[in-house]
């Protein structure tokens, strides 16, 4: 079964740090291009990053490059979002997808991704 997982959101206090992870099972990340989503309450999904699939090519949302990271680890099939001096305007669901493209491909548009992951949740508050 295909199946992308995220894990390591929770708690976070301003100011603070979290790496959240989009682990694959079923297929083989490394042909694939990754990107990370997040949905607020009541607001639309935005892009946060994406990264390709011999990471070549690292793109980030408007005003998070700087304050987040994405990185791959293909020998463990996982892909990281390494987040730093959190906001808490920076609370949401946060999601990973994956498409199988190379040639230095990743995309901000999230329907150009066709596996989801189920989401994991950030909350930044003192």
């Amino acid at each position: 079964q295909v199946q992308l997982v995220e894990s390591g959101g929770g708690l976070v206090q301003p100011g603070g740090s979290l790496e959240l992870s989009c682990a694959a099972s079923g297929f083989t990340l490394d042909q694939y291009a990754v990107g990370w989503f997040r949905q607020a309450p009541g607001k639309e999904r935005e892009a946060v990053s994406c990264i390709s699939s011999r990471a070549d090519r690292r793109l980030y949302g408007d005003d998070l490059e700087g304050r987040f990271t994405v990185s791959r680890d293909d020998s463990k099939n996982t892909v990281f979002l390494r987040m730093s001096s959190l906001k808490p305007e920076d609370t949401a669901a946060y999601y990973c997808a994956a498409y199988p493209m190379g040639d230095r491909w990743c995309s901000l548009i999230a329907r150009a991704y066709d596996h989801w992951g189920q989401g994991t949740q950030v909350t930044v508050s003192s």
